[in-house]
């Protein structure tokens, strides 16, 4: 195979990237209200989200280690087709039981899928050219998320106002739209994402799943050396319990005001098309913001606004008050990822940057599980819009956690840490379609 330039790695990660979005948007506006549709409580559904997070604590470390040391694209696949599974039962289940396994079916999927996309794009990018700016990309992948999402959501909303649909209700035929899309975007996977391997059958599976600890070792290891990279990796930890509130809550918050499931439901369509376009223009802000403030500071000052956008969801009366402030809170998560995710890869050298964005993801999925019992319970006990409150103090007392980075910057600290010493990592690593060697 010829060697893949800048611009075709960046193409092929963006349009994967969007493939593996969309689906997600379809399930945003109606994963909360069919399950409440089907007999879940508040505390149930926060159960449901807890199995998730619990599955990705067990195996986000090890798939994210056995990423590097195996390659991307074959751990991809087995995401992908998982997800396929999840989606499927999600869509029949009708029973806690069988929302519980779906979610736990969500949690081995998000685990195979935190990372290997974003680490084959900067370490196939570093191989087209070593001085490549990946930032741009993956402020460009925020961007095509927003769209992404916005689009499905825009259809998940146009599917309900014109649902039901004979036998199948209304927030259920996004769940199967979504479904039949997962599968496009799998065939897509193994058509674009172009990866070479050195070694191949049953023995490279056995030496990469006996080199993965190794690697997630290593990965800890940097941990326990970079307090810049121990505090971005906690960041994880306030950020995941908080998102509860407007990726779960809001829903709820939105039929509360409104009166009504169904009209929340249809309304939630064309909102979460329109906060995932903010979302985009976020994430096309990163350049200024990092000319204007520089990561660190931009990222932390993200984390205030956050907050505040979340006390506005909770506290406005009307339904215009609360998905205005929906908006302004998608606009700063988008503006927000990239720059957190641009501070991470700077501290991590190639071959563990996989292991180090498991890292990332590891904290937060059980963070968001915790949050998801922790604001379920509140929202039950003491309503949704305190529920929401105590999320948004939850998501801005993280700033402070983006100081050492920002010292770090100043003081021309904040590069790459050297592996741990210990026995030498082997040399034969999955390798892109590029003459020089993949190493994340």
């Amino acid at each position: 195979m010829s060697a893949l330039t800048v611009c075709q790695v960046r193409f092929r990660y963006l349009a994967l990237y969007g493939l593996r979005w969309l689906p997600s948007g379809l399930l945003i506006p109606v994963m909360i209200l069919l399950m409440q549709e089907r007999g879940l409580s508040l505390p149930q559904i926060g159960l449901v989200a807890t199995a998730q997070g619990l599955v990705v604590l067990v195996l986000e470390l090890p798939t994210g280690g056995l990423a590097d040391a195996l390659g991307r694209r074959p751990l991809l696949a087995v995401a992908w087709t998982v997800n396929l599974g999840s989606l499927a039962l999600f869509a029949a289940a009708d029973t806690f039981a069988l929302f519980f396994l779906a979610g736990a079916l969500q949690g081995v999927y998000r685990a195979l899928d935190s990372g290997p996309l974003e680490s084959w794009y900067v370490d196939a990018t570093l191989a087209a050219d070593p001085a490549a700016d990946y930032e741009r990309g993956l402020g460009y992948g925020g961007t095509v998320i927003g769209v992404a999402i916005a689009a499905g959501a825009l259809l998940s909303g146009g599917l309900i106002a014109l649902g039901p649909f004979g036998p199948i209700s209304a927030l259920t035929g996004p769940v199967l739209v979504a479904l039949v899309l997962q599968v496009a975007a799998l065939v897509a996977l193994l058509a674009l994402l172009a990866e070479v391997r050195p070694a191949r059958g049953s023995g490279a599976l056995r030496a990469s799943i006996v080199e993965a600890p190794r690697m997630v070792g290593q990965a800890i290891g940097l941990l326990r050396r970079s307090r810049v990279l121990l505090a971005l990796v906690a960041v994880e930890l306030f950020w995941g319990f908080g998102m509860f509130t407007f990726e779960s809550l809001l829903p709820v918050r939105l039929a509360e005001v409104v009166g009504d499931a169904d009209r929340a439901a249809a309304l939630l369509g064309p909102a979460s098309s329109a906060a995932w376009l903010a979302n985009a223009a976020g994430a096309a802000a990163t350049p200024l913001l990092l000319r204007w403030l520089g990561a660190a500071p931009s990222a932390a000052l993200l984390r205030i606004l956050q907050g505040g956008t979340v006390v506005g969801m909770g506290l406005f009366a009307g339904p215009v008050g609360v998905l205005i402030a929906y908006l302004a809170c998608y606009t700063v998560h988008g503006a927000s990822n990239p720059l957190h995710m641009g501070l991470l890869h700077r501290q991590v050298d190639g071959p563990y940057r996989t292991s180090v964005l498991s890292l990332n993801s590891m904290v937060a999925q059980p963070a968001g599980a915790l949050g998801a019992v922790v604001l379920g319970a509140v929202a039950g006990v003491a309503g949704v819009s305190t529920a929401m409150l105590v999320g948004a103090v939850v998501l801005a007392v993280a700033a402070p956690l983006y100081l050492p980075a920002w010292r770090a910057t100043r003081t021309g600290t904040g590069h790459p840490h050297p592996p741990a010493p210990g026995p030498a990592l082997p040399t034969a690593r999955p390798t892109v379609d590029t003459p020089v060697t993949e190493s994340r």
